[in-house]
């Protein structure tokens, strides 16, 4: 342990603590832009510089460790000019645009100009503009309002492992951006969006819809169709001034109708009907000796990310499409023909919490009825967004429910949003068809938490079944290495790009606080706990889409419909 005295206070922590941390522990809060926790500090902003007795020079409190007998001044007259000088200088080189920038009123830079009193800039603004990046399909980079404080890259690279963004060159000419200046769309980025997350501000954000949905909306010659994802329910009421984790389902159906849509239905439909087809396919493996371990498809960052680094193991995925795209898919053949409209005419969006399934909608496969299987995608964001201007009190909102035909959902759904939530469905339903009863213990807990890396082994009749769970590319890269080794031991492998999940991906509220996604995770549990219905193969409206369309799980029109193929990327 290390004594030292932050402002004339004594204070006592372990060796090795930051100054930064140190401060946290007397309730000082020192102001920094790079830092975050849970990524690497590299004192970039220098924002938290604070004053040495005995050193001439200030010094960054984030990456500077505590000595015996150190003594800090936190909010020194010299600290604090020297942190309004930094802030000037921040503001200056940033292209403010603040009354109608994507992050106004939830920009950390805003925030803390306001909080060190600085009211304006005695530096000159660069008048040259650098060009938006929008070659990707899911993510717009502004490099004017980048403030270089490595947050994306550190994000990138050292938790998602991709590394396609990096900071380049030095001085006036120092920039954040892709190699050769390709662009983010022409590169090996998932799309997954959570350097979005980590932006202070709003050099980063999402390929926006919402004037195209509105656009559907207002077309009296559309039937506009809605589906939501899982964890939106979990997620969309922190950005509408609910507490964190409120489970707004009602809620949520009832803002969509008041919004436009046609028709209102939900996501966990088709991620029953995912867990269908995707057990019967492992069950198939199983027992016909086909490619083990396979790996879950749900996730268009972790599909996109393996086309790119792991062609080779792509007969290991799941020929299943996500429950976004088997929505979609239905509901210009299925849906369109119990209620007699020409499938020309319906026009599909989806809310997701994940910034890749715009790029997952525009994939050239991904039309399996002959149209487009999902036109727009909004994120939980844009949904809110969209709340707003309409003036909808969505507090006040009466609860409602999702239309019938694809609105019906079990507790396996609904925990698709967080990380182990497909695999504990996927073992309920595949329990049942290979032994013809049901798993007495539905909560397999071991697949649950925010752990990089989890594993069960269940016994079904018999044979010890092994499962892995990974969230974060950086762990699914372990996984990925032991089945490229021959080493994998696993049966079935469950794989998210965002870290916790869906409830974390990059298109729900800002903010990289792995503890709220595990909140967001636990109302998903307590939901599943609290519906009558806890098995994807027990949903009533599942089972008649397989008597009256489908016929059975993995049967021809359900290939052609709900699966699809991958291949790798040279790019």
């Amino acid at each position: 342990m290390v004594t030292l005295y932050i402002n004339n206070e004594k204070v006592t922590v372990p060796e090795g603590t930051t100054i930064l941390q140190a401060a946290k522990q007397v309730h000082i809060n020192i102001p920094t832009l790079c830092h975050l926790e849970g990524l690497e500090d590299f004192g970039g902003c220098r924002l938290c510089v604070v004053e040495l007795a005995g050193e001439p020079r200030l010094s960054p409190a984030c990456i500077r460790t505590v000595s015996e007998g150190m003594k800090v001044f936190t909010h020194s007259k010299r600290a604090l000019k020297a942190r309004k000088a930094v802030m000037e200088l921040l503001l200056a080189n940033h292209a403010g645009q603040c009354p109608t920038c994507e992050r106004s009123q939830n920009c950390e830079l805003q925030t803390l100009a306001f909080e060190l009193g600085v009211r304006e800039t005695h530096f000159s603004t660069p008048e040259n503009k650098i060009p938006l990046d929008i070659s990707s399909t899911s993510i717009i980079r502004d490099p004017n309002k980048c403030i270089y404080c490595g947050r994306c890259v550190r994000m990138c690279n050292l938790v998602q492992s991709i590394g396609v963004i990096n900071i380049m060159n030095r001085g006036i000419d120092i920039t954040v951006g892709t190699i050769l200046n390709k662009g983010l769309g022409n590169v090996e980025c998932i799309n997954c969006g959570q350097c979005i997350h980590v932006c202070p501000v709003g050099a980063i954000r999402e390929t926006s819809s919402i004037d195209e949905v509105w656009s559907a909306i207002h077309d009296e010659n559309k039937h506009v169709v809605v589906q939501a994802a899982p964890s939106i329910r979990a997620a969309l009421g922190e950005e509408l001034g609910l507490p964190d984790g409120s489970l707004v389902t009602g809620k949520m159906y009832a803002a969509l109708r008041h919004l436009g849509f046609d028709a209102v239905f939900d996501t966990n439909f088709t991620a029953d009907l995912t867990i269908m087809e995707e057990s019967a396919e492992l069950v198939r493996r199983i027992t016909n000796g086909g490619v083990l371990p396979q790996i879950t498809s749900c996730c268009p960052g972790w599909i996109k990310f393996a086309e790119h680094n792991y062609a080779d193991l792509l007969s290991h995925i799941s020929t299943c499409k996500s429950p976004q795209q088997m929505f979609g898919s239905l509901v210009k053949t299925y849906y369109a023909q119990q209620k007699q409209i020409a499938p020309g005419s319906i026009l599909s969006v989806s809310v997701m919490p994940c910034t890749a399934k715009k790029f997952e909608s525009q994939r050239p496969e991904m039309a399996a009825s002959g149209f487009r299987d999902v036109d727009y995608v909004l994120t939980t964001r844009e949904l809110a967004r969209m709340i707003k201007e309409t003036g909808i009190d969505f507090a006040g909102l009466p609860e409602e429910s999702a239309d019938t035909i694809m609105g019906q959902y079990t507790g396996a759904a609904t925990i698709f949003g967080a990380t182990g939530g497909v695999m504990e469905a996927a073992l309920r339903t595949a329990y049942k068809m290979i032994t013809g009863t049901d798993l007495e213990n539905l909560d397999i807990r071991a697949v649950r938490g925010l752990q990089g890396i989890k594993e069960v082994s269940i016994e079904i009749n018999g044979m010890k079944v092994n499962v892995a769970v990974a969230h974060g590319i950086a762990n699914a890269r372990t996984l990925l290495d032991e089945i490229r080794a021959g080493s994998s031991h696993y049966h079935f492998i469950e794989i998210m790009a965002c870290p916790g999940g869906c409830v974390g991906g990059g298109g729900q509220p800002i903010g990289y606080d792995m503890a709220l996604r595990g909140v967001r995770g636990s109302t998903l549990y307590n939901e599943d706990k609290a519906l009558p219905v806890r098995r994807s193969h027990d949903n009533p409206e599942i089972k008649e889409l397989y008597r009256d369309y489908l016929g059975e799980p993995l049967s021809h029109r359900s290939h052609e419909l709900l699966h699809t193929t991958y291949t790798g990327r040279q790019d």
